[in-house]
């Protein structure tokens, strides 16, 4: 009796359809609104349970992937995680919903270890702003928030890079080394004579020139090559005088002959005069050193005062290269280094010499030390005023610890490495610099011989460290509320 008034029910419904149609197009109630309580009210009537049971809920299409970790990161298709893993698909009945009073799809759970459950401290922001919450919540764009477990936020200052990212963006690492740092200085020069080797030929008494030898600027003599024949009155009584001493033998030649010495008279002559007894007319004058006639100011005829010079004559087999060094880096320069020099006219070929004198002054205009460097020159390649590029090798006291140039960040007030601490941790070490040279850079604290760092990619790393650690700062306190 009871399914029979239900079928007769079943048909007024029907038949009433019409109107309700219209009637729920007026109220904004939809169709599949409709179907639905209309096939609840049928069950009802008829008895039939499978109808009147609760519809199982509809998963509905894949609107998107999510991160299977639960990140902040979303992909319009299937995606992978830089590990291999697969995304989260996320169907229309598990995402947010505008529809009044449907309930807010709780956060992903985050991976745990096989048969350890990790405790949630928190959930942060998932845009990385500095906002925290105890409990599971959305962001303003309906995102939810990230949570954070226990053992995640120890360091704040520790960045985890997956292998695949640490692939892309180019990290590379080195290990700290403990070495002598070698240090090349270079510093522009210029060729000098040696001042030790330039001689003045001169005279100690009035004297007139006769003849000059074939002797011109520019001129390479021997030592005892003849430079010019002189008359004076001088060299001829004191000459007479010897002779006659040597004749009288009263044991008065030995001042007379000192007395040749102190007017400039060469030995060979002096001793020709005790052979043969006889003064002579005129007197040669000798080259007292060899090597290259400078200037010549002898002019036959001509009177020469004394002390006025007839040749300058310099010795070129060792000459000076002054260089120029920076202020900074005259501390690094020892006497006895040994400097490898280049010179703008002879392209091609490199000189060894060594230091061997550091004037005690700095230019006060160009801040610059002089060094003074003994360079050989058998050759006489190396002239005098040529321009020279210098290169010193500086070493250290002693072994010290070092990393690579690239892997310090130095912004002046700061200077770190980063570390690698292995499966993909970094963490910054400050750190104090000491000497550089080579390419590498001494470090006074901060690291041990062995410990690794980052050599590439630093300013990446270094930046996500610091952002992490401004935002751990700012939410602790919210969070442990």
């Amino acid at each position: 009796m009871s399914r029979a008034l239900g079928l007769t029910g079943a048909v007024l419904v029907a038949g009433l359809a019409g109107w309700a149609g219209l009637a729920a197009g007026r109220h904004g109630i939809s169709a599949a609104m409709l179907a639905d309580h209309a096939g609840m009210l049928i069950a009802s009537w008829t008895g039939d349970d499978a109808m009147a049971a609760d519809p199982a809920p509809a998963g509905g299409a894949v609107i998107y992937y999510r991160h299977p970790d639960g990140l902040a990161r979303w992909s319009a298709k299937p995606a992978t995680t830089e590990d291999g893993r697969d995304f989260v698909a996320v169907l229309a009945s598990e995402d947010v919903s505008f529809d009044p009073g449907a309930p807010a799809p709780a956060p992903a759970p985050a991976p745990a270890a096989a048969g350890v459950e990790r405790q949630i401290l928190y959930y942060r922001n998932p845009m990385g702003l500095p906002d925290t919450s105890p409990v599971p919540k959305k962001d303003s764009m309906g995102m939810d928030y990230i949570p954070v477990f226990d053992g995640e936020d120890d360091d704040a200052g520790t960045v985890t890079v997956a292998a695949g990212r640490l692939q892309r963006t180019g990290v590379r690492t080195a290990l700290a080394t403990r070495a002598v740092i070698e240090r090349q200085l270079r510093a522009p020069g210029v060729v000098m004579l040696d001042e030790r080797r330039i001689s003045v030929v001169a005279l100690r008494a009035d004297a007139f020139v006769e003849s000059v030898a074939d002797v011109t600027t520019g001129s390479v003599i021997a030592e005892g090559a003849p430079l010019v024949t002189l008359y004076s009155d001088d060299f001829s009584s004191a000459a007479a005088l010897y002779a006659a001493d040597l004749k009288a033998r009263d044991g008065r030649s030995d001042g007379s002959r000192r007395r040749l010495s102190n007017l400039g008279l060469p030995e060979a002559v002096i001793e020709r005069i005790a052979e043969t007894g006889k003064p002579p007319e005129t007197v040669d004058l000798v080259a007292p050193r060899g090597g290259v006639v400078l200037e010549r100011m002898a002019v036959e005829g001509m009177r020469s005062a004394a002390g006025a010079p007839l040749f300058r004559i310099a010795d070129t087999s060792v000459v000076w290269v002054m260089a120029d060094v920076s202020e900074t880096d005259i501390a690094l320069v020892k006497r006895g280094a040994t400097a490898r020099i280049e010179l703008v006219g002879l392209p091609g070929q490199s000189f060894t010499g060594t230091v061997d004198e550091i004037y005690p002054e700095v230019d006060p205009q160009t801040r610059t030390a002089r060094l003074r460097i003994e360079l050989p020159n058998p050759d006489g390649l190396l002239m005098a005023n040529m321009y020279a590029s210098v290169e010193i090798t500086s070493t250290g006291a002693g072994p010290v610890v070092q990393v690579p140039d690239s892997a310090v960040i130095d912004s002046g007030d700061r200077q770190v490495v980063i570390r690698d601490l292995g499966e993909g941790r970094f963490a910054p070490q400050p750190v104090t610099l000491g000497a550089r040279g080579g390419g590498m850079v001494e470090i006074g604290s901060g690291l041990a011989e062995g410990d690794s760092v980052v050599s590439s990619a630093t300013f990446l790393l270094d930046a996500e460290s610091n952002l992490r650690a401004a935002l751990a700062t700012l939410t602790a306190p919210e969070a442990a509320q």
